[in-house]
């Protein structure tokens, strides 16, 4: 969808609603069965209101033989073709309701999948999870609940004011009183729940992603006494949605009764004027009655339809939420360049970024080469662009300066699925999922991997120890985010999962930092091995861990201030020195 139609979209409520009407459009077959059990449900309704007069008029007054004997079985067939048809029609709604839930699920979190990692920077993770929960439930219900009401209502009205005006022209014109008030209604209405559930559409992200961070940060929560602020935060969202809703009902009620006056003026006039002399020397108590039950029945018809528009306007609301993100544009993958394995050679030239709305550039005129093979170490203090720098490598964040090249060809020529293969990384921030310790080792494209490979990763990365007294071993689940595992452990198994990949550019953003010392030295041995043959972008905080390294490159502010080889660091006495100086008279202290 271009630009100027997705926007087109999202600022009119019909083209958002006939949009999700698409979705509903998918699965027509299913559709018209429930499109043909609405009708048989409002045909058998008029039918039943017309066979009133010949049962009253035939049955009680003419004492019809004929009518006695059949009436019975009309009315027992006309309910059992209803009650398929009612069947059918709720089957069948329900059946495209969700599946068009599943769909927009299935496309959402496919979005999320493709999605920049600066968008989800600008995003509540709350807001994320409220998109695949609450948000695509109101979409179903606008597009398949709201919609059996108005098109099984609509038919019912049809229906029984044909049945009406059968009988009497001149008393069904009296309804037409209703029509300029239900049309003022709808339209006063329909803007009033269009203001207020794009404010409850907000509000439930809000209240989902409170939740998240609560639940997420219960230690800090508790350690910091934040109970009583987090209650007082959520209480005042969840307040607040509890107001807006009581509008919506209220909303509702006033529509409901201003309905219900005017057809009970409506009403009345009928019966007025069936009452007159002229009227009753030509009505039979029949047809009377006939009438009288159509307008009971179209009561509740008419009264629906005004106020339909609450769901229809929340699935709106909804649905804006979910395109805004559908139509979002996703990471740019123009790259043709399939590469099976790459050589390694790594070269930064000039290159600049600046995160958005970021006061300062986080890079500034980088140039750096990593030959093919080495081991190439950023230091610096925080804040200095070391992890900024690596995560342009797997392109998570496109240079706005400058460019990078691998293997002498830019990042962009390679696809992304290509490049991202040739790179194995572990950050400081460890990634597990809830699945088995083996799984999370051979995870995504590694599924493949055999028990032997998995194990001797594991062995690699020091985890076997401890993997060995988990029950079940490697087939040991380990919750959410490695819940069941101490840091230490969730680092190691981050990092066999990278050993496991064995790509020719490795990426160590603080790989050790949750570790003991004693477990350090064992992960340094066979990082080490690892390293051989490979090229090794290492994101340190203890310079103890990179004093081999071919080439030790120090940031600041962005910039490089200097690099080279530990031994000419420190004997040029710089930045390097500085901080070598401080971390190692800090570590008594720390100790």
């Amino acid at each position: 969808m271009s630009e100027g139609a997705a926007r087109g979209t999202q600022d009119s409520p019909w083209g958002v609603y006939r949009r999700l009407l698409g979705y509903s459009a998918r699965y027509w077959p299913i559709g018209a069965l429930a499109l043909l059990g609405m009708t048989f449900d409002a045909a058998c309704s008029a039918a039943f209101t017309f066979v009133i007069k010949p049962m009253l008029d035939d049955l009680f007054v003419a004492k019809n033989a004929a009518t006695i004997f059949w009436m019975p079985f009309v009315i027992v067939g006309l309910f059992v073709v209803r009650g398929l048809a009612v069947f059918t029609s709720d089957y069948g709604i329900a059946h495209v309701g969700r599946s068009v839930v599943m769909t927009l699920r299935g496309e959402l979190f496919r979005k999320y999948l493709r999605l920049p990692a600066a968008w989800f920077g600008r995003e509540a993770s709350g807001k994320l999870i409220a998109r695949a929960t609450y948000t695509a439930e109101q979409v179903a219900n606008a597009s398949t609940d709201a919609l059996k009401v108005v098109v099984l209502d609509g038919l019912m009205v049809i229906g029984q004011i044909g049945v009406m005006l059968y009988h009497s022209v001149r008393l069904t014109l009296a309804l037409f009183v209703l029509a300029p008030v239900i049309a003022l209604v709808v339209s006063v209405v329909g803007r009033r729940y269009r203001r207020i559930n794009n404010r409850i559409q907000d509000s439930v992200g809000s209240v989902a992603g409170i939740v998240d961070e609560v639940v997420a940060g219960h230690r800090e929560v508790r350690v910091y006494g934040g109970q009583d602020y987090e209650q007082r935060r959520f209480g005042a969202i969840n307040g607040g949605i509890r107001r807006l809703a009581l509008k919506v009902a209220s909303t509702n009620a006033l529509a409901t009764s201003i309905v219900q006056l005017m057809a009970a003026i409506a009403l009345a006039l009928v019966i007025y004027l069936a009452t007159r002399p002229a009227m009753l020397a030509a009505m039979s108590p029949g047809t009377f009655m006939s009438l009288i039950t159509a307008m009971l029945i179209l009561l509740p018809s008419l009264k629906r339809l005004t106020t339909v528009q609450a769901n229809i306007q929340r699935g709106v609301a909804a649905a804006r939420d979910l395109f805004s993100v559908l139509d979002a544009e996703e990471e740019h993958d123009t790259g043709t360049l399939r590469c099976e394995r790459a050589r390694g050679r790594i070269e930064f030239r000039g290159v600049a970024f600046t995160y958005p709305d970021a006061p300062a550039p986080a890079l500034r005129g980088i140039d750096l080469v990593c030959p093919a093979g080495s081991v190439t170490a950023l230091v610096g203090r925080s804040g200095s662009g070391k992890s900024s720098l690596v995560g342009l490598l797997p392109r998570f964040h496109d240079a706005q300066g400058g460019q990078i090249l691998l293997d002498g060809r830019p990042l962009a020529d390679y696809t992304l699925e290509s490049l991202r293969a040739q790179i194995a990384l572990v950050s400081q921030q460890v990634v597990l999922f809830d699945d088995t310790v083996a799984r999370n080792i051979a995870y995504g494209a590694l599924g493949e991997a055999s028990i032997e490979a998995i194990t001797a990763a594991a062995e690699a990365a020091n985890a076997m120890g401890f993997i060995r007294q988990l029950p079940g071993g490697l087939d040991a689940r380990i919750g959410e985010g490695g819940s069941l595992l101490s840091g230490g452990q969730r680092q190691r198994i981050a990092i066999a999962r990278a050993l496991l990949k064995d790509a020719p550019i490795l990426i160590l953003d603080e790989a050790t930092s949750a570790l003991d010392t004693e477990s350090e030295r064992a992960i340094q041995g066979a990082l080490e091995r690892l390293m051989r043959d490979r090229t090794v972008l290492v994101v340190a905080h203890r310079l103890s861990t990179i004093e081999r390294a071919d080439n030790i490159v120090v940031l600041d502010e962005g910039r490089i201030v200097e690099h080279g080889r530990h031994a000419e660091l420190i004997a040029g006495g710089g930045y390097y020195a500085a901080l070598h100086r401080m971390q190692f008279r800090e570590a008594p202290a720390a100790s």
